[in-house]
């Protein structure tokens, strides 16, 4: 649990440049938040007992066998009557939180650029590069359903699409990432603690860091450190350069694809990235990995947040998990949650005997209390718990 400020546990911390919602556009955006809590509380569940009480036996009369894998499992459930129900509601609460997160921001952009342009430095830095080519994974489909992604801008300076995604986090995860939407980075934090007492990096990188979420988590956790954040959005690393200065944290942002990055061989002693690897392809992660492999330095480790792999559900849970690769604009969601974390390191430069990965519990004290216990797409935080993955050079 951060210990960033003194903070109501149970609202979105208002920081400096966080959209201000009218009485009514908190209104709408608070429906879409417990309309999720329902989807995923009182809806979902009633796809397992279709599953069980129809699908599975149909399945076995027809085949001599229960369903073999998430695939067989979707091809069937995709008949049923109350999984197609759930589906759409499912897909049209995405399309009402990011529309409810967006009427805010695009009554007050001009106001919003205004603060993040006039942004002063006084602790970390922002390095834009307007020449930095968008990789065909980001430009291929609004991942998430965001309109327009991470990168859209309207105009100069924009940073609409960070303030959209700031306030989108906190509702997509019913509020359970905590006030300042930092629980990954806590978690791997509380982690490292628990697991490497003795680790102390000194520079730290947090890569697709989006409006910098986890990022002050590392500032917070290690305050000797420099804490660097790259993502190829502008728009976000205005929005995230004001929001860190806005809470006093110091972080050297830049626009930087992690796949190559113009930091120096052996820079960093902690790389880090959350929710990063299912949004990249393939070929880019293991271009990623290869780029933690240059970047640090001996004894140093690249840990990576994701939600569980398949491997570690039941059947009908991985098919669930797995319904953003189809619906929700994540094309590469499947593939990234059925990556082997040793055979990824010794393609990509590292021993593989020094790979490792975990299951780690939330920080946020609240998740235990509020957890829905469902793993199911559109629901990164259901399960109370973290997957990780890394290697240690």
């Amino acid at each position: 649990m951060t210990t960033m400020m003194t903070a109501d546990q149970r609202r979105q911390f208002e920081h400096g440049v966080l959209p201000r919602p009218t009485q009514d556009e908190r209104a709408r955006q608070e429906f879409v938040r417990d309309f999720k809590f329902y989807l995923a509380t009182r809806v979902s569940p009633g796809n397992r007992v279709a599953y069980e009480s129809a699908v599975v036996p149909a399945f076995t009369a027809a085949n001599g066998r229960p369903p073999k894998d998430r695939h067989e499992v979707r091809r069937e459930m995709e008949k049923h009557p109350y999984y197609k129900m759930w589906s759409s509601l499912q897909r049209t609460s995405q399309e009402m939180m990011w529309n409810a997160c967006q009427m805010p921001v695009a009554r007050q952009l001009d106001e919003l650029i205004g603060v993040a342009g006039s942004t002063q430095a006084k602790a970390g830095s922002l390095r834009l590069n307007p020449d930095l080519k968008m990789p065909a994974y980001h430009t291929a489909v609004d991942i998430h359903c965001q309109p327009g992604g991470y990168h859209f801008e309207a105009k100069e300076g924009d940073v609409s699409p960070g303030a959209v995604y700031d306030r989108a986090v906190y509702l997509y995860a019913m509020g359970r990432m905590g006030p300042f939407n930092d629980d990954m980075g806590a978690s791997i934090v509380n982690w490292l603690r628990k697991e490497h007492p003795n680790f102390k990096p000194k520079r730290i990188l947090d890569m697709g860091c989006t409006v910098g979420h986890s990022t002050l988590a590392y500032v917070e956790a290690f305050p000797e450190a420099e804490v660097y954040a790259i993502d190829v959005a502008a728009p976000c690393l205005r929005y995230a350069h004001a929001r860190a200065e806005s809470l006093g944290k110091r972080v050297h942002f830049s626009q930087q694809n992690a796949e190559t990055t113009d930091f120096e061989d052996g820079f960093f002693d902690l790389i880090v990235s959350h929710i990063l690897v299912h949004e990249t392809s393939g070929k880019a992660i293991r271009n990623i990995m290869k780029e933690c492999n240059r970047l640090l330095t001996p004894g140093g480790m690249a840990v990576h947040a994701e939600t569980p792999p398949y491997k570690d559900l039941d059947l009908f849970d991985a098919f669930m998990l797995d319904w953003d690769t189809r619906n929700n604009n994540e094309p590469y969601w499947g593939a990234s949650h059925e990556i082997e974390p040793a055979a990824l390191a010794g393609e990509t430069g590292f021993q593989p005997e020094n790979a490792f990965e975990a299951m780690i519990p939330s920080a946020f004290e609240a998740a235990e209390a509020e957890r829905t216990k469902v793993f199911q797409g559109g629901d990164f935080a259901g399960g109370g718990l973290w997957y990780i993955f890394g290697v240690k050079k």
